[in-house]
Order: C-alpha cells, then structure tokens, then sequence
C-alpha cells in the first residue's frame, strides 16, 4: 500500500470512529452539527476542494460533485450521520479501487520487469564499469554477469550460458547460449559470464520496443472504452439536471396542481439520493481496467497487443491466414535424407559441404551441418558458382558438381528424380552421379496443434500464403490441417489474396494475418489484424503488426483469442451489471423506495463489484 493509500486509510478509520462515537451522543442543535462537521471534513476534505476545482474551471459534471452536493444537502437537511457516511463509504470504495488498479499494475510492471538499469563494460584496467544502456555504441562489448538482465541486443562473442526469457517469452524452459549465437535483451543470466557484441542501439533493442508496446497500449482505445467516456460526458450532467428536476417539479406541482403540502424536504432528499446513485464510477473504473488486466495477462504469456483496440478485433477473429516459412515452419532447413547414393552417405555429404563451403546459403550451411565434420578449405579450389543451378569446385583435385537437375544436365550427367518435397540438390563426383540429397525446412513442434486450438476457439477457416513451391507448401498445408492454401506468391500477391478473403467475409467477422518476413509487413498492416513472431521475426514486420509473439510459438494465437473473448466478457458483464443496477435504485430512489443506504450500494458496491470482476482479467494461465 501506498503513502497516499496509507493516509487514506487513517482518515477512514478515523470518521468510522468519530462517527460511532457521535452516534451514540446525546447531543442535539448547533453543537451535534459542529461534531458531525469534524468526521465529515476529515474524511471528505479532498473530494470537496476537487468538487469546488471542478466549478470554477467550468467542468462540474464528475463524482465529487455529485458526492459534494449529494452529502451537503444530506447534511443541511439533517441528516448528518447518512451525509457523513456516504462520504465514509465513498472513499472506502475509492480506496479500494485505488488499491485494485495499483496491484494490476504492480502485477504488470512485474511480469514486464525487463528494463536494465545499466550496461557493464570493461574500463581500460580490466575492471567492470557501469554504464547507462543508451551510452553503448553499435559493435560495442558488454558483459553480462550472472544474475544480470541483459540490456541490449547482440551476438555473443565470449562464454556460455544459460538464459531465463520467461519476462519474454511466458516459457519457464531457460534457453542455452554460446559464442555466435544472437541474443535478445531483456533476458536474465543465469549461470556463466557472458561478453555480448552488441548489434542495435539500447533504443531499438527488444526490451525498448516491448516497453513502449505496452506504455503505450492505453492509448489506442476500443469500443466500449470509447463508449463509456461519450457516455460520462452526456450522462452525468443530465442526472443532474435530473435530480435538480426532481427537487423542484413534484413539490410545485402538489402545491399549485393538487393543493397539498409540498414536502420540499422530503423530495430534495430523493434528489440526493438519485445523485449518489447515478455516480458513474463502476462504469468509468473498471472498463479501462478490464482492458489493461487483459493486455497484462497476454504480455505475462509472452503476447504483446498493442491496444484494446486490437483486443477487442482479436476476440472476433473468425479467419486467420498464415505466412509459412518461419511462421508455421522454423525457417531453419536441414537434410531429411539422402537417396540414391553410390557413395557412403557420410562421405557424400562431405564433398557436397566442401563444395559448398564458400557459400553463405542456407541449402550451403544445412549441407554444412548435415556433415558435422570439419570443413577444410585448403581442399577445395576452383569453385565456381552458377547462379540459378548450383556450384562447381575440385575437392581434393576432383571435380565435384552440387547443385539442381539443370546443373545435372549441363554437367553431362545423369541424374535420377527425387519425389520427396523439399529442396533437392544432386551431386556428381568425377563426372559420375553419386546420388542427391533432399532438404526441407522443419514445421514448428506446436503448429499442428496451433490450428486445432484455433479451431476450438472459434476460428472458421485458416488459409496459408506463401512463395514457396506449390508442392512443398501442399505438404506442409496437409500436415497441419490448413483448409486453403495459396503458392509461390510475391509479397504484392499476398496482398492480393488477403484484400479478396477481406471483402468476402461476413459481416463482424475479423481476418488474421500472422507472419514474420520484412516482406509480410504489407500484409500485416493490411488484414483486419496483424500478428508478428517477434523473437526471430523482422522488425519491419513487428512495426506493422498489432499484436506480437514474442516466443513465435503460433499456438499462442488461439491463447490470445481466448484472452481476448474472456475480456470483452467481463467488460460486458460490467457495463450491463452496472447500468442494470442503477436503473433499478434510480427508479426507487426517485419514488422514494430507495434510501441513502441504498444509494450507498449502488455506487460504491457497484463500483467494488466491477472492480473486482475487471481483475479476474488478468488470470490468463489455464485459457
């Protein structure tokens, strides 16, 4: 609990005090007045300098004017122990609300606990020196001690270690890292000392761009966010001028119209008592904090939305398209066999990873990997690369041709098809076809399961664009269950594709796009919907995107959706329960059936209510 929270709570228990004291006091006039004024100004100072605040700068219409004017009439007309304590639980609820956001936040800031304080660098004695994150150059060095926070982007250049990226990515399972292998800020440390090369500025580091996604996820407000706020500014003064009405109109007419008394106290009191009651608070309180309870419990699951806005699209996704290499599949290629080899398999893939050595392809480094030995290039000489078929190279002085069938054909050699799908590349050793090698890039661990959970959570049609070949996104499409699939597409045909899938859709239903390439931001900033993989995804495509995988695992989509659903549920519970309430007690407190206790219900019970059921929105792990 906060300082201010704290002060808060002093001064409550102080009115409740007084108040109990007082009511059981048998004293009367001037004086009982004076010792309600101590309770009352001790618990409710604050809400009338902001009541008076409000008037003099012309915008009076907000609940501590109707808590003003609803406990000073209370009190003018009598009723001192009913004004007191409206203002007592008024600021009980007040408090609590105050408490509730506070833990949400707590709550978020903590599971987003990623930001670094400093950067270490070694000082020209050795020594470790700190420094501010954002004084780190591009290319620079740093060191990561264990324990420590990773602050910027970077490849590793020294030491091994083991990382925790559960403030990332929501995994538990930590992830092993050494020398060459990129690594992401935001990241803690957990065993070895780490020397990091950085790649990007702090500023256009991961945990930067995390951050300022959710700082700034408040901003872009959805429907009944912007609901509500039209709906304070046009509800609230028109209670008032409807509890005025009601303090005026019956006593006149009863007095003029039907010759009785006019019972002038009586119906100012119901007047009160419908301002207490038309406070707006559980409606204005607890949507926002539904929304931001929401966008917090994605981020603890390592999804980033950008905006309520997009929360709110996402919970009525009914189609979702997919990019695949690097979205479904890992973009990561490899050997899945080797056939029709004349050679022993071991000994084939070594002139094949020789012959490629000088390249940089990833068909060149799969081949690499697939031999696991050590690659010697004092081997290899004459290598000739021909754009489109293949290399050429003398491997220990013979001639070694790798590459496709043109490649084949125009070496002289015949070569046998492959009828796996994948990337085949021939090899031919002296002139001779020594067999080919089939390399195909592997579907993620979850993406079959990724499109059943979609499919549980209500999705009604999933579709896959890609640019690869026809027959191997086929494969790939099968595997996983996708119901259409579109191939050897160019960025411009994605676009295409999605804008003919968007203006056939129903009406309501939203479209999905999820990928990861630079070439798939125009796709992503395009569909109803943009989803990134942001671990291993470009940053052109995560700027587009709306929402962010931070560990491109596509089974979180359907998470999303599910947090998304059970959000908006609450925001609907809230404004339905809240709306529904003070309608009732409006209508009997305006005939009198409805007391200030009542009121005191409907306003501050409503509010603690929805507050609470707001909250529910961030538990989010067993969706």
């Amino acid at each position: 609990m906060s300082k201010k929270q704290k002060k808060v709570l002093a001064r409550i228990i102080v009115a409740a005090a007084l108040i109990l004291v007082l009511r059981f006091l048998p004293v009367t006039g001037a004086l009982r007045f004076a010792l309600y004024m101590v309770p009352y100004l001790v618990i409710g100072y604050d809400i009338l300098i902001k009541a008076g605040k409000g008037v003099r700068n012309r915008q009076p219409f907000d609940e501590n004017f109707l808590m003003a004017v609803a406990t000073v009439g209370a009190i003018v007309l009598g009723d001192y122990t009913e004004g007191t304590a409206v203002m007592l639980f008024y600021q009980i609820g007040e408090l609590f609300q105050s408490y509730a956001v506070g833990k949400s936040r707590r709550n978020i800031s903590e599971l987003m606990d990623i930001r670094p304080d400093y950067a270490n660098i070694e000082g020209e004695d050795g020594e470790l020196v700190q420094v501010d994150p954002d004084e780190v150059e591009v290319g620079g060095i740093i060191v990561v001690r264990p324990g420590e926070k990773v602050p910027i982007d970077g490849v590793v250049a020294e030491g091994t270690s083991t990382l925790n990226t559960s403030a990332l990515t929501g995994e538990s399972v930590p992830r092993d890292v050494s020398e060459g292998d990129e690594i992401i800020s935001g990241c803690i440390n957990m065993s070895g000392l780490l020397k990091i090369r950085t790649t990007r500025e702090f500023g256009e580091s991961t945990v930067s761009k995390i951050l300022d996604l959710v700082e700034n996820a408040s901003s872009k407000k959805s429907n009944p966010e912007n609901f509500i706020t039209k709906f304070a500014r046009i509800y609230t003064p028109a209670v008032c001028y409807g509890a005025v009405a009601l303090a005026i109109l019956p006593p006149v007419v009863r007095m003029l119209f039907m010759g009785l008394a006019p019972e002038w106290g009586d119906w100012i009191l119901r007047a009160l008592t419908f301002l207490v009651i038309s406070c707006p608070c559980a409606l204005v309180v607890s949507i926002p904090l539904s929304f931001f309870a929401g966008i917090g419990g994605a981020s603890r699951e390592g999804v980033l939305i950008k905006g309520s806005n997009y929360l709110e699209t996402l919970s009525k996704t009914k189609i979702v398209v997919f990019d695949k290499t690097g979205t479904m599949t890992q973009g990561v290629f490899e050997v899945s066999g080797v056939h029709h080899n004349t050679l022993e398999e071991k000994k084939l893939l070594e002139y094949a990873a020789l012959a490629e050595s000088y390249s940089s392809h990833p068909i060149s480094l799969s081949l690499q990997r697939a031999y696991g030995g050590e690659i010697d290039k004092a081997r290899v000489t004459d290598v000739r690369e021909i754009s489109g078929n293949g290399v050429t190279a003398l491997v220990d002085g013979v001639h070694v041709a790798v590459g496709n069938g043109r490649l084949m054909e125009k070496e002289g050699v015949v070569y046998i098809p492959c009828h796996g799908v994948g990337t085949v590349v021939h090899v031919a050793v002296g002139g001779i076809y020594a067999g080919h090698i089939l390399i195909a890039d592997r579907v993620k661990p979850h993406a079959k399961e990724a499109i059943a959970a979609l499919r549980r959570a209500g999705v009604r049609r999933t579709v896959m664009l890609t640019g690869d070949l026809d027959s191997v996104a086929r494969k790939v499409a099968d595997e996983l269950g996708i119901d259409q699939v579109h191939s050897e597409l160019l960025p411009a045909d994605k676009v295409t594709r999605v804008e003919a899938l968007l203006a056939n859709k129903s009406g309501g239903e939203q479209l999905a796009f999820v990928g990861d390439g630079i070439n798939d931001a125009p796709v992503l900033s395009r569909a109803d919907i943009g989803i990134a993989m942001g671990a291993l995804g470009s940053d052109a495509a995560i700027e587009a995107a709306d929402i962010v995988l931070m560990d491109d695992d596509p089974l979180k989509i359907a998470k999303a959706i599910a947090i998304s659903k059970k959000c908006l549920r609450i925001v609907y519970e809230n404004i339905v329960f809240a709306i529904g309430v003070k309608a009732v007690c409006l209508v009997l407190g305006a005939l009198g059936l409805a007391g200030m206790w009542a009121a005191i219900f409907a306003d501050v019970g409503v509010m603690v209510l929805a507050v609470l059921n707001a909250i529910r929105a961030l538990r989010v792990r067993n969706l």
